[in-house]
């Protein structure tokens, strides 16, 4: 069996993702896919996590979280889509001990162990710190945001390191990124990616994230070139959304509010500046597949 282990990052998709994918599981649940509602699997395997901590899981345990999962005979999947924000930490603990997500490699090695001889694949979105950072302390209940970072420097951050960790404590598991701000450019591609379904196989809800950040009236005129050029394929259709979104944008959804001390114009500059050239970094890494435009 595949496990699709999506584990956020923290303030990315708010669980439109795991949400667009139940609106198709039933379409692919005959093709041995399976996605299980959140609340079955979320706090058993965070509870299951917890308990084992390094030790080897006991012979039947993967059978009984099977068991608890899955409403379908575990026997008939070959695909398991799992998906929480919250699988590395809360985030409030994002960066506990100095270390973005320190107990990250942990989490996943115990998830292994618990499907040992299954293939475990990882999916994160990742996002500018610029935006980052200030949603994560807006999501917890420090009033400082010193607090939360925990001697952390926003300028040294890179998203790089967290990779590298991962990679380098399990170099055999698959690694999917994409960039947060990419995300309604390519949300179609990271939806059949996770279902393991051809890339240009059509799904319900492939411009959920695209019609949240452009008018009616644009959304309307992209259905109608949709329909008027069926054989479009998708870097075409990648493009005529750049159009669209230059013409018919809806700035308030893309536009962010940043209020963080000593935060001004330059300083948020040069954070994203920083972003992507650590984004250039980490395109090269191996066994990493970075999804773009």
């Amino acid at each position: 069996m595949q496990v699709i282990l999506h584990a956020g990052v923290h303030q990315t998709d708010e669980d439109r993702l795991l949400k667009c994918l139940l609106r198709n599981a039933q379409d692919w649940r005959h093709e041995g896919v399976a996605i299980p509602g959140p609340s079955r699997y979320r706090r058993l395997l965070a509870d299951v996590i917890h308990k084992l901590g390094d030790a080897v899981p006991a012979p039947d345990t993967r059978d009984v979280v099977l068991d608890s999962m899955l409403a379908e005979d575990p026997d008939e999947v070959k695909r398991l889509i799992l998906s929480n924000e919250n699988f590395f930490s809360v985030p409030k603990l994002a960066f506990q001990g100095g270390t973005l997500y320190r107990r990250a490699e942990q989490r996943l090695a115990t998830v292994r162990r618990i499907f040992a001889g299954d293939q475990v694949s990882l999916f994160l979105g990742l996002r500018d710190p610029a935006t980052f950072l200030p949603a994560v302390h807006a999501a917890t209940p420090q009033e400082d945001f010193l607090d939360l970072m925990n001697g952390v420097d926003p300028m040294q951050f890179r998203w790089s390191e967290l990779i590298l960790r991962l990679r380098a404590d399990a170099p055999e598991m698959p690694i999917t990124l994409w960039c947060n701000e990419d995300t309604p450019l390519i949300w179609g591609e990271i939806i059949r990616r996770m279902a393991g379904i051809p890339l240009g196989r059509k799904i319900t809800g492939a411009f959920d994230l695209f019609s949240s950040i452009v008018s009616p009236e644009g959304m309307q005129r992209f259905r109608a070139f949709l329909k008027e050029n069926p054989t479009v394929n998708e870097a075409q259709k990648r493009r005529v959304m750049l159009a669209f979104l230059d013409k018919y944008a809806l700035d308030e959804e893309i536009e962010q509010e940043l209020d963080l001390p000593g935060w001004d114009a330059a300083y948020v500059d040069m954070l994203t500046e920083v972003y992507e050239e650590d984004i250039a970094r980490i395109a090269e890494i191996e066994g990493v597949t970075l999804v773009t435009p």
